[in-house]
């Protein structure tokens, strides 16, 4: 029997995961989405024939798994609304917004209730997401394998067994399309200065990302290696890694992840203690 799954929330995370969900065969029937705008649920319904409302409890009264994808900020007004229902239908609780823990998560929600929060991020709105997810105590085997089915939908998934880590997830891959995109940003300007027009430093910069990211992903062989095999003894590639190398490239990711990492647990507590 397929579960159904009720968004709260419709916004651009929430059309990806369920856009993806759809793709991949997933009975669109058994897809709920809300929203405050009904402008926005009657675009969602002409373009994905799921339900829609904007009513919540009632939504949350066939849900066998309920998506929390609201602003962080405004999370714990939602909870208050959802608790009741929930507490009546105990689903599982899925959630995607950033910087909430699962015991302030469940404390909101009235408490004893399976619980999974994920860090996915932007790429999952082009079917190439990375996520981090993390269950609680009470989330059993069939209900992490549905969450796994449930978000492989948009990308790859990886599961942590301490909350902690999903602020290295954050760090590493929820913050981290914006490195690349730097690199990108960098590396056009600089084919700029070389000479090149900015419409063919862009493509080829973008491509180079891609390609060396499919070898990576599909080659047995480590980054490290890879980057060797690229560097001929005294030739151009070897020449532009001494250059980053010495220009302290590694202690600036490390520095950037740290901070990334660091401004993660800031949000946490800032946000659990909002009242």
């Amino acid at each position: 029997m397929t579960s159904h799954v009720t968004f709260i929330g419709a916004g651009n995370m929430a059309s990806a995961i369920f856009g993806g969900m759809i793709e991949s065969g997933y009975p669109r029937e058994a897809i709920t989405a809300t929203a405050r705008s009904g402008e926005r649920l009657e675009t969602l319904e002409q373009q994905y024939g799921l339900n829609t409302t904007t009513d919540n409890q009632a939504a949350i009264a066939q849900a066998d798994v309920v998506l929390l994808a609201v602003k962080p900020q405004v999370m714990r007004e939602v909870c208050a609304e959802l608790r009741d229902a929930v507490q009546a239908r105990k689903p599982l609780i899925l959630s995607v917004a950033a910087g909430l823990d699962a015991a302030t998560l469940e404390d909101w929600l009235g408490g004893d209730l399976a619980l999974i929060r994920c860090m996915p991020n932007t790429p999952s709105l082009v079917g190439a997401g990375a996520s981090g997810l993390f269950a609680n105590d009470r989330v059993d085997e069939t209900q992490r394998e549905l969450a796994t089915r449930l978000l492989e939908a948009v990308g790859l998934v990886e599961w942590v067994e301490d909350e902690a880590l999903l602020e290295a997830v954050t760090a590493i891959s929820g913050s981290g399309p914006a490195y690349f995109f730097l690199v990108f940003e960098a590396m056009i300007e600089a084919g700029q200065q070389l000479g090149l027009s900015e419409e063919s430093a862009r493509r080829l910069a973008l491509q180079t990302g891609y390609g060396a990211a499919c070898m990576a992903r599909k080659s047995d062989l480590t980054p490290a290696e890879l980057k060797r095999n690229v560097m001929s003894p005294g030739g151009t590639t070897e020449q532009a890694i001494e250059s980053l190398e010495q220009a302290g490239l590694r202690q600036a990711f490390s520095e950037a992840m740290t901070a990334c990492a660091r401004r993660a647990r800031e949000m946490a507590k800032e946000l659990s203690q909002k009242d």
